[in-house]
């Protein structure tokens, strides 16, 4: 069996890809998201030549292979488009396996992951966001939320002022202590500011404060996990396997989150949660839409023993990532259940192949 042709379906914001075997066998992935007109050009002219002709089943040498070769392009990009055919073959290989992914990736650490509702937004008050956890508690069962604090990459900056500390007590003084609330940074404050904001998140018991600083600022970030007692979480920016084990190795997170889509993968994001376990520490893969990314990682959660933690499910409204497949997973009482189809155990809807701009690369 080899592979003979890779095609993408490009439609607004993001890029479905189909792997076809020799055999007549197919598997079907996505690029990450935004941009993806310029990942399905680096997918077709840098990526898929990698693939072309090979045996399915050496998945992960391929993808080594890639990031070996192309060492030249270091960037997100190469990363972005190497998901989209990593993530076809993983589904390619649980249909050829009769199995759901998670079963290959090491089999079912758990049955149902927990999630939890991840706001999106920063132009609202904290009294609507808290009406919205409110609203979706009571319909899904949430039994833990996420909050944008800060302005994303922001310097120390504020969406309104006064708005991170209103937000802080606002939220857990309306939903009480029977809900785990985690606060989102994104990359917005400088060390120093930082550790002020999670000394509030902890008086305040806060689950976990997510990337404090810059990412880029590795060492500031670890300044801020020593100082404080809530778990510092980070690394959904990065792609570079060597990067997350500096990370790990410093100390500068207390919860590794690769992006299966920044980073190339399901495999390479395998790797990462591998790491962490082998340093005790929690691994909750980033996921912050609801396209085929969600599935991936709920396969990724289901099987790896680091990812125990509460995962992500966004709450915002995006008709550009909810009508690519079905069925689409809803939280009920908090969990999402682990599926038993084969492969992701979705099937990709005819409506959006029909719209979407397809390119095809053959052996």
């Amino acid at each position: 069996m080899q592979i003979a042709r890779i095609e993408t379906y490009l439609a607004p914001e993001q890029a479905v890809v189909r792997v076809l075997t020799d055999t007549g066998d197919e598997g079907w992935g996505q690029t990450s998201p935004y941009r993806a007109d310029i990942t399905v050009d680096v997918l077709h002219k840098m990526v898929a030549p990698f693939f072309l002709g090979q045996n399915p089943w050496d998945i992960e040498r391929l993808g080594e292979r890639v990031m070996t070769k192309l060492h030249k392009f270091p960037g997100t990009f190469v990363c972005r488009a190497l998901c989209g055919i990593d993530t076809a073959l993983w589904d390619l290989l649980g249909k050829l396996a009769g199995q759901p992914v998670y079963r290959l990736l090491g089999g079912a650490a758990r049955t149902e992951l927990p999630m939890y509702a991840s706001s999106m937004r920063r132009e609202t008050t904290p009294e609507e966001e808290v009406e919205r956890f409110q609203q979706r508690i009571a319909e899904n069962g949430f039994r833990c939320i996420k909050i944008k604090i800060g302005t994303m990459m922001g310097r120390d900056e504020d969406a309104a002022p006064g708005r991170t500390e209103r937000y802080i007590t606002l939220a857990r003084e309306t939903l009480g202590d029977q809900i785990e609330i985690n606060a989102d940074g994104n990359g917005g404050y400088s060390a120093a500011r930082a550790i002020r904001v999670g000394r509030m998140l902890e008086e305040y018991r806060y689950h976990h404060f997510e990337e404090p600083c810059p990412f880029t600022q590795l060492e500031a970030t670890a300044e801020v996990a020593a100082a404080l007692d809530i778990p510092v979480a980070g690394g959904e920016q990065d792609y570079d396997l060597d990067q997350f084990h500096r990370m790990i190795r410093m100390h500068a997170v207390d919860i590794v989150q690769p992006d299966i889509g920044y980073i190339g993968g399901v495999s390479r994001a395998r790797q990462v949660a591998n790491m962490a376990q082998a340093a005790g520490l929690a691994c909750t893969p980033h996921c912050a839409n609801r396209s085929l990314l969600q599935i991936f990682t709920l396969h990724l959660g289901l099987a790896m023993p680091a990812c125990f933690q509460y995962h992500e499910y966004s709450i915002e409204a995006q008709p550009w990532s909810d009508e690519i497949y079905e069925p689409f997973p809803e939280v009920i009482n908090g969990v999402l259940r682990a599926p038993t189809a084969p492969g992701w155990g979705v099937t990709i809807l005819p409506s959006y192949v029909k719209q979407a701009e397809l390119r095809a690369t053959d052996a």
